[in-house]
């Protein structure tokens, strides 16, 4: 770095009811160092030693919450509404109150640790292993170190935590994916661009160390040391082409590669279950595949920012940890068995969607597993005139129905499957896999498809026929659930120990690519994100099949000019009909007690 590093600490134990020690120096295993805030309940001072909380990411430790997204702080209980509230991550002034020091750490290369900004790196995950185990040993620390946040603070978490870091002792990853290729970069093999575009330019890029004008954009302070030049930070920026790592061994991603079965700390996994585009499937199998002898999981609803913050959330929270940090066990969660796994909740009646007060009348139900056991695997057969029914179509004649690739949304790009309305209450909880038979063919006059993008919804319709929609994760409203499939990729691993019938697994490497050729058929299971929903009486369900993004995609987009090149798609998708091709969904219905 062309900067000179210098001891910029500062120490404020009078304006707040802690001690706010700022710009402390963690020194890495790389010679370089990161820089956190330490926020401690006064006792410290007096030689008390506090478990520690800590999140350790590029939004900037020093990036208040009500600079970074004005309207959400003015949602969030009144409590977490403080001078060093920070997006997604712990309140200093809460958690101090409760016997716990909170470290906030600037990732390297973001606001005042010095470096290469590389998010979502291996050499991120380095950083953060080395922070965990210098809080651990320092004189204020009890020596326990705890995970908690949301998203990017949640997403980590998996990471570091497989590494085994000293010192890390539970997590709480909430609304974070685990799996950086399959749930953050690419959906099914396509690449969900928009949303990374948007994000790394407004969340990221303007916390960059050394860049020059934050504090008169009231975007944290100004970099200590100084500012960089244009050329300074372009040199310490790593540029990543996110159309070019198509494959999980491409080796930037190869890197990422972690073991959930390397994670042994107590695990509390929150899932929203209108995150249906980035977190959900992430806090569910990471709770699945965890090697944790102890770890629960639980579902929420709403949107992303609040329910962290609601106060029976944080007390859940706060229950967990003070039973692993602080040996104060209230609930059971360190006894195995003694609590269920799994807290449920149900997505029942039409409350609309970023309705806070309305999803609160959702019922809770404690499960002992998941999946759960009792599910009862139901195939759901479409048929060629666009019904989606529980008895397995006859013999029919071999006919296929066709809809335009590089779908927009519009009634051409897709087709829609419906039931029959339901002759009685129905739920439906876990892992939804569809079998589908389809092909490419090529417009008139038109080049040759070479390969073929499934985007598939199901939606909930009321009695009365409207949709109901659920609240996505930043408010906007989103279907039951959603899944998507490259049937370039569509070549899965049976042997892995993973693979399961109701959840396939996929390598997504470069050697699994397959041949499309235009008007040969290819049965492909697409997984579906996991669910829950309760489908009253007189409900339908609707499967919708597209060539691209349709309606509750918010700004996770898939739209990518050279990932969805019209060379490689253009042309017609369809789905074929016949004795020799049965497509259907299958559904994990839930019987009642």
């Amino acid at each position: 770095m062309p900067n000179q590093y210098r001891d910029i600490q500062t120490v404020n134990s009078t304006s707040f009811p802690y001690t706010l020690e700022q710009n402390v120096s963690v020194p890495l295993g790389n010679g370089g160092v990161v820089r956190c805030n330490v926020y401690k309940p006064k006792a410290a001072s007096a030689g008390k030693r506090f478990p520690v909380l800590m999140t350790y990411g590029p939004y900037g430790k020093d990036v208040s919450y009500e600079q970074f997204n004005p309207k959400s702080f003015s949602e969030v209980h009144a409590a977490h509404q403080t001078e060093h509230s920070a997006w997604e991550t712990p309140t200093p002034l809460f958690w101090t109150d409760h016997g716990y020091v909170v470290v906030r750490a600037d990732e390297i290369g973001i606001g005042q640790s010095p470096g290469v900004l590389d998010v979502k790196s291996a050499t991120a995950i380095d950083g953060f292993c080395d922070v965990i185990e210098w809080a651990a040993q320092q004189p204020w620390s009890s020596g326990k170190v705890g995970l908690l946040g949301v998203s990017y603070y949640a997403a980590t978490q998996w990471q570091v935590a497989a590494r085994q870091p000293k010192g890390l002792s539970a997590i709480v990853p909430w609304e974070g994916f685990s799996d950086p290729y399959g749930e953050s970069l690419r959906h099914g093999g396509i690449l969900s661009n928009r949303f990374f575009d948007m994000w790394y330019a407004r969340q990221v890029a303007p916390n960059q160390y050394g860049l020059p004008g934050r504090a008169a954009r009231n975007w944290g302070p100004d970099t200590i040391e100084g500012d960089l030049t244009a050329d300074e930070l372009d040199a310490n920026r790593h540029k990543a082409v996110l159309h070019d790592q198509r494959y999980r061994d491409d080796e930037q991603l190869a890197a990422l590669n972690f073991n959930l079965e390397d994670i042994t700390v107590p695990i509390l996994s929150v899932a929203n279950l209108g995150g249906s585009l980035l977190h959900l499937r992430g806090n569910v199998n990471g709770y699945l595949w965890a090697g944790s002898e102890i770890k629960y999981l639980r579902f929420i609803v709403g949107r992303h920012d609040l329910p962290f913050y609601y106060p029976e959330e944080v007390e859940v929270q706060r229950s967990f940890l003070d039973a692993w940090l602080k040996e104060e066990d209230r609930e059971g969660w360190t006894k195995k068995g003694a609590l269920p796994a799994v807290d449920l909740i149900l997505r029942q009646g039409n409350v609309g969607y970023n309705n806070p007060a309305g999803e609160k009348d959702f019922t809770r139900r404690k499960e002992s597993e998941w999946p759960l056991a009792r599910t009862e695997y139901t195939p759901f057969y479409l048929t060629a005139d666009q019904g989606l029914q529980s008895v397995r179509p006859g013999q029919p004649l071999a006919t296929k129905l066709s809809y335009n690739a590089l779908g927009k949304g519009r009634p051409s790009d897709i087709l829609n499957f419906t039931s029959a309305p339901f002759e009685s209450e129905i739920e439906i909880t876990g892992h939804i896999v569809a079998h589908l038979n389809v092909s490419v063919s090529r417009d008139r006059w038109g080049s040759s498809p070479s390969d073929l993008d499934l985007f598939i919804s199901l939606r909930h319709l009321s009695p009365s026929g409207e949709e109901i929609s659920y609240t996505g994760s930043a408010g906007e409203p989103v279907p039951v659930t959603k899944g998507w499939l490259r049937v370039s990729l569509r070549k899965t691993n049976a042997q892995h120990a993973r693979h399961r019938s109701w959840l396939p697994y996929r390598d997504f490497y470069s050697t699994d690519v397959l041949p499309v050729i235009p008007n040969e058929v290819y049965p492909v299971d697409v997984e579906i994100w996991p669910t829950n929903v309760v489908v009253e009486t007189g409900g339908r369900l609707v499967l919708e099949v597209s060539s691209g993004d349709t309606a509750g995609t918010g700004f996770w987009g898939h739209d990518d000019p050279i990932d969805r090149s019209q060379t490689v798609f253009k042309g017609q998708n369809c789905i074929h009909f016949g004795s020799d091709y049965v497509n259907y969904i299958t559904l994990p219905i839930i019987p009642p007690k």
